[in-house]
């Protein structure tokens, strides 16, 4: 039969190598997945119980930043996928960052362990396994754990994030929004949570009360209000977190010489009970780097790509304000060039306005032991486009590193829904060992920049030392006498060095020929003075306050608006 009386499944892409042999309908799945460009390897398709090795189920490069899930019940293999996925991702030059919740990924950064059970899944799939370990940097929120440290000050965080993790209403956001005005106006640089709590008491004690009059609304039962809600924060051990010096987020964007992709490891055990303290990070770390990164919309390859372990963490208990940021955040930063895994057990798990987001979804087995686990087994299914599959039976007969996958074509086109039998990870399946992984830790260049908390005077030092008793300031010796009309080069004298007064206890020379006569002659102060004074000025939060609103006042504001956060001074 000529080749014009038997035209192919699918004009386009080509049938993958051996797809002939195929079944009508595996040859239409694993066409699909045919693409022309850079793309990574999942797994070999699932067809009517038989593995197919020549049918590659594979996700383009160039959609990574279209954002995914990886979800499946316990013991099922998602964490394997994340590490496998990573692994590619770092052979290809992208960087990634790993959320570590149980302290099982860190193994990326060692070779895997040869055995019977990789191998005779690699032959499966037809996978040239080999043992590689990969570039990594770990780190710890605040230093709690086994990492490097990694903290942002308050002024960094911003008042609208921090009221959102505070659960202030909209008042009282507004209301701590001027504190941050007041410290910012008076120089009180907020580091750590002390830092703010200082001012915040401040307002409220009778010397502070006048204050709060010119903020225009802050009462003192709001005050207390944050105050509480501070005290609670710290509970959850936030304290930590907070301070300098502050984690520059660049360092998330690195390559290795090799040019492979860095592997960000946040190692998590030590938090993993204070699911407010990971979230709050997270969505820092998002807002920081949305502020930094330019737009570059569609790109041949990630910048970064996320995974977020447990996601329940991050969504559970959070506030609706706080799930509109993240809606957001997930949304925009899409077209900075960063791709965003939520890895978690069911899709119930995430708000229906990210999931919407998530355009790559591999799918592990779900239990179906319950009635709730049979409704989420239900929802689940309804999330996924048409299928050959019967997915209620599918998703609750799947095997340990075989899941159910649909991604974005090259052309942003879902594909078909696609059983696979999952690659092999190259890198360690399993946790380093306590000792490698200090050895890891210790060893990094960032270990020294970041490893030691620094407390310099800022708010809290700064009020103290305000309520302490002034000493008598020392008189200086008296100037010889010179004649009136030349004394500094003004006309007569009323006391104080000055001339006749003008309204405001100066002379004819109005106050920019004073300033620049004083600084010509150095006339009533010397230069040592003068010198400390400017070092003084450029050092205080005012001076930095104002360098921060130089610039589009308008898209600061909607920035802050969107996140709450400054933006990065480097």
């Amino acid at each position: 039969m000529s080749d014009r009386e038997t035209p192919p499944a699918t004009p386009a892409p080509e049938p993958p190598p051996g797809a002939p042999a195929l079944p009508a309908e595996a040859l239409r799945i694993a066409s699909g997945y045919a693409f022309d460009g850079p793309a990574l390897d999942l797994g070999a398709l699932l067809w009517d119980g038989r593995c197919l090795p020549d049918a590659r189920v594979r996700v383009p490069l160039p959609m990574l930043n279209r954002h995914g899930l990886v979800a499946g019940a316990t013991g099922t293999g998602k964490t394997k996928t994340l590490q496998l996925i990573a692994e590619q991702l770092s052979a290809q030059g992208v960087p990634v960052f790993l959320a570590d919740v149980k302290g099982d990924v860190s193994g990326i950064a060692a070779p895997g362990a040869d055995g019977h059970r990789v191998r005779s899944r690699a032959a499966e799939v037809r996978q040239p396994w080999t043992a590689t370990g990969f570039p990594a940097e770990f780190y710890a929120l605040g230093g709690l754990g086994r990492g490097i440290p990694v903290r942002a000050t308050v002024t960094g965080f911003g008042p609208v994030l921090l009221s959102k993790v505070l659960g202030l209403n909209q008042t009282q956001e507004q209301s701590l929004g001027l504190v941050f005005h007041y410290a910012d106006g008076k120089g009180l640089e907020l580091l750590d949570l002390k830092d703010l709590r200082a001012v915040v008491a401040f307002l409220t004690s009778d010397e502070g009360r006048a204050e709060l009059k010119e903020l225009g609304g802050l009462s003192a039962a709001t005050a207390g209000v944050i105050l509480r809600s501070l005290t609670a924060f710290e509970a959850q051990g936030m304290g930590a977190f907070f301070g300098e010096p502050e984690f520059d987020t660049a360092e998330l964007l690195r390559t290795a010489p090799d040019g492979r992709g860095v592997v960000s490891v946040l190692e998590l055990p030590a938090v993993q009970d204070k699911p407010r303290l990971f979230s709050t990070f997270l969505m820092w770390l998002l807002a920081d780097l949305f502020h930094d990164l330019p737009e570059v919309g569609d790109v041949d390859e990630p910048k970064l790509v996320f995974f977020f372990d447990e996601a329940h963490l991050l969504f559970g208990d959070a506030s609706k304000a706080f799930l509109e940021s993240v809606t957001q955040t997930v949304r925009l930063i899409r077209s900075k060039g960063v791709g965003v895994f939520f890895v978690t057990q069911t899709p119930k798990d995430v708000p229906a306005d990210v999931l919407a987001q998530l355009g790559n979804r591999v799918q592990h087995a779900l239990r179906a032991f319950t009635p709730d686990d049979q409704k989420a087994l239900k929802a689940t299914v309804r999330t996924f486009p048409d299928s050959a599959y019967d997915l209620e039976e599918l998703l609750t007969g799947l095997g340990t590193g075989e899941a159910v996958v649909t991604v974005l074509s090259e052309r942003g086109a879902p594909t078909p829904v696609a059983a696979t039998r999952l690659r092999a990870p190259e890198s360690l399946m399993g946790p380093l060992e306590p000792a490698a992984l200090d050895r890891a830790v210790t060893g990094s260049a960032l270990f020294e920049r970041y490893a030691q908390a620094v407390d310099r005077e800022s708010a809290y030092e700064k009020l103290r030392r305000s309520e302490e008793p002034r000493p008598e300031p020392a008189r200086r010796p008296t100037a010889p006498s010179r004649p009136a009309d030349d004394r500094d080069g003004r006309g007569g004298d009323d006391g104080d060095g000055r001339g006749g007064d003008d309204g405001d206890g100066r002379g004819g020379d109005d106050r920019d020929e004073e300033r620049r006569d004083r600084r010509g002659r150095k006339v009533g102060r010397g230069a040592k003075d003068e010198a400390s004074l400017l070092e003084q000025a450029v050092g205080s939060g005012v001076f930095r306050s104002l360098a921060r609103s130089v610039g589009t006042q308008i898209g600061r504001e909607i920035t802050r608006s969107l996140f709450g956060t400054a933006r990065r001074r480097r």
